[in-house]
């Protein structure tokens, strides 16, 4: 959730995702940020993103539903193109755009990690590794909008902003613009009222590692 008179900015590092520029290594994270602000009568407007071409979960999630992924998602441990969520997992997530992702990253690193005298690079533990303290660094930067100009000028110039984007002729087949957030306030609203779908290993993985909490699943 975004304050009403903040426009918000939120990034931390994380551990090694992907090569750099033209390598076959792990050396950079994924380095996700954030940036939220109000729009007035409509849900916030949101930012959230990885600097890969896709979040490395949803290689994890592609593997647990058996499914392939697509070739420019990832490269195997040899830096080939992959299909093959597994072999993504082995080898290395590919930057969002090239390399303007594998240097947005790197400042993110710098921004989260060096700067805050936290790890980074190589030396970042991530959730998918099970021994080690992560060391993830975190850059958050809170801008108090009515400092800048009114608060009501500026949502309705959000809601002006949004009302331009919306208003785009759109592309054959495609039904409306959204803006960023927007897809995530709609299925926000659709999740909790119809609740959440879980791919069966998924579950399957719950129920495990509940039973040996000892406690029962509700599904």
């Amino acid at each position: 959730m975004t304050h009403p008179s903040i426009l918000k900015c939120q990034l931390h590092n994380a551990s090694p995702a992907m090569a750099p520029w033209g390598g076959m290594e792990k050396r950079v994270g994924n380095n996700p940020w954030s940036w939220a602000a109000p729009a007035g009568r409509y849900p916030p407007m949101i930012l959230d993103i990885a600097n890969t071409a896709v979040a490395r979960g949803k290689l994890y999630l592609a593997r647990q539903r058996h499914e392939a992924i697509p070739d420019t998602w990832a490269i195997d441990a040899d830096g080939n193109a992959t299909v093959d969520p597994a072999a993504g997992i082995a080898g290395t997530i590919l930057p969002m755009a090239g390399h303007k992702g594998y240097a947005i990253s790197t400042i993110m690193d710098m921004l989260s990690g060096v700067l805050s005298g936290s790890q980074f690079g190589s030396s970042v533990i991530g959730p998918y590794m099970p021994d080690g303290m992560s060391g993830v660094g975190h850059f958050v930067m809170a801008i108090r909008i009515d400092a800048c100009r009114s608060l009501v000028e500026f949502e309705a110039d959000m809601e002006r902003m949004i009302d331009q984007l919306k208003a785009t002729k759109p592309q054959p087949k495609v039904e409306q613009i959204y803006y960023p957030g927007e897809l995530e306030a709609l299925s926000d609203t659709k999740l909790r009222k119809d609740g959440i779908s879980l791919p069966d290993d998924t579950a399957d993985e719950l129920r495990r590692e509940a039973a040996k909490l000892g406690i029962e699943a509700p599904f």
